[in-house]
């Protein structure tokens, strides 16, 4: 057989079952918490106006540079989503009878013509939880806690880092950092991580920062007195002193939880979106296995007021995880499926299809899962089958169970086998 010369495109992947059941059972995982903390699910279209995703209430110059856009037949500017955030906006915006608080879910697809690296591709998947409604940190510590919920469900050990953008903000402003220049800044020090210290200092420098700003920036970032939010109580800036509060606020949320061992002040924190006001977070793995956020969100409170044009101050706060990194995370533990087989037998007919058909109908009818074997697999591989797909009861019709109306059920992980009474006709 010839071999097709069809590639993907260039960040697109296709799943095969094997991987394909493991994205499935982390997301109905994460389905299963969603739900259990109260969330309704939504769902918002893939394709929308150009104007709405490139609003100043999204997610900034950076992302804007990596969106698809295109036209339809009328002309019309469109754009593929590449979050699931401004269209959840939109939705509270365009429906004003939502009763609020208003907690949302919703999975889906979203677009980012950008870098590929590992559990990161161009076409993703996220899964996102949203309320809107509430301005205590009661909301961020749910959520947070949430997180840890289905980290530990799915099997992976996550810490939290977090921080708050009024709190960074103000801090940068006392350094003399110019409110048009703020955004780029944030940008450079959210790459801490990934180049030190150093390379943020060298990236600054590009800037056209002065001196003096400079020396401030850097020793902000090396002062290991920083790692505790006590540091940073004496600055006389009303924007730091908010952003302490809160996160104040949310740290007395996350002790009455016993959780803040889990969840750690990260004082360097930036989240590069323009669209964050006040508390940030982003998700690691405590092993390191992948050294970038397999989650992250924060609050935005002034996204919805925007859209609505009223630029009235709306409290939202969310939480997204990526589907393709938490999966490719798992997959590289090489730790199975979460769950077992979804097959609840496997039937196997030896040149008797049509009763092995009835009794795999029969079963379903019962509310089982079934297999049923079409091919001409010889028994030994069909058993082998079983074997690798981790079924675990088998049934095999042949002309000894017609003939005597009946058949065994074969738990292939003890060989225990149970007769079932069957009238073939």
């Amino acid at each position: 057989m010839k071999k097709m010369q069809e590639q993907n495109v260039k960040g697109t992947q296709d799943y095969l079952p094997e991987i394909a059941k493991v994205r499935r059972d982390i997301t109905r995982t994460l389905e299963e918490v969603f739900v259990q903390y109260g969330c309704e699910p939504l769902e918002t279209p893939i394709l929308n106006y150009s104007k709405l995703m490139a609003s100043k209430y999204s997610g900034g110059d950076e992302i804007l540079k990596e969106m698809y856009n295109l036209s339809d037949r009328g002309q019309r500017e469109l754009a593929l989503r590449y979050d699931l955030t401004i269209p959840f906006a939109k939705v509270i915006a365009m429906n004003p009878q939502l009763r609020m608080p208003f907690k949302r879910y919703e999975i889906g697809k979203v677009f980012r013509d950008g870098p590929i690296k590992t559990g990161r591709l161009r076409e993703f998947t996220q899964c996102d939880v949203d309320v809107t409604g509430i301005e205590s940190q009661m909301a961020e510590a749910e959520l947070m806690l949430m997180a840890l919920d289905a980290f530990e469900r799915i099997g992976l050990q996550v810490e939290i880092q977090y921080n708050n953008r009024k709190y960074l903000s103000g801090m940068l402003a006392l350094f003399g950092v110019d409110k048009g220049q703020l955004n780029q800044v944030i940008l450079v020090i959210d790459k801490l991580n990934k180049i030190g210290a150093d390379g943020v200092m060298k990236e600054l420098n590009h800037l056209n920062l002065s001196g003096n700003t400079l020396s401030s920036i850097q020793r902000f970032l090396e002062d290991e007195e920083n790692s505790t939010l006590s540091s940073f109580e004496s600055y006389e800036s009303t924007q730091v002193q908010e952003g302490v509060k809160e996160i104040a606020e949310l740290e007395s949320f996350l002790q009455a939880l016993a959780i803040e061992g889990q969840c750690n002040f990260n004082p360097f924190l930036a989240r590069g979106l323009e669209i964050y006001t006040g508390t940030i977070y982003e998700i690691f793995l405590v092993d390191k296995t992948i050294t970038s956020s397999i989650g992250s969100g924060g609050r935005y409170d002034q996204a919805i007021g925007g859209l609505i044009g009223t630029n009235e101050t709306m409290p939202t706060v969310g939480i997204s995880f990526g589907l393709d990194v938490i999966s490719t995370a798992f997959i590289a533990r090489n730790v199975q499926d979460l769950s077992p087989s979804p097959v609840d037998y496997y039937v196997i007919p030896l040149s008797k299809n049509i009763e092995a058909l009835t009794v795999a109908n029969d079963l379903r009818k019962k509310g089982y899962n079934v297999l049923l074997e079409m091919s001409k697999m010889k028994l030994r591989r069909a058993l082998e089958r079983a074997n690798k797909e981790n079924i675990k009861k088998v049934i095999i019709i042949g002309e000894n169970e017609v003939k005597n109306n009946k058949y065994n059920v074969k738990d292939m992980g003890t060989g225990e086998e149970i007769e079932v009474v069957f009238l073939f006709k």
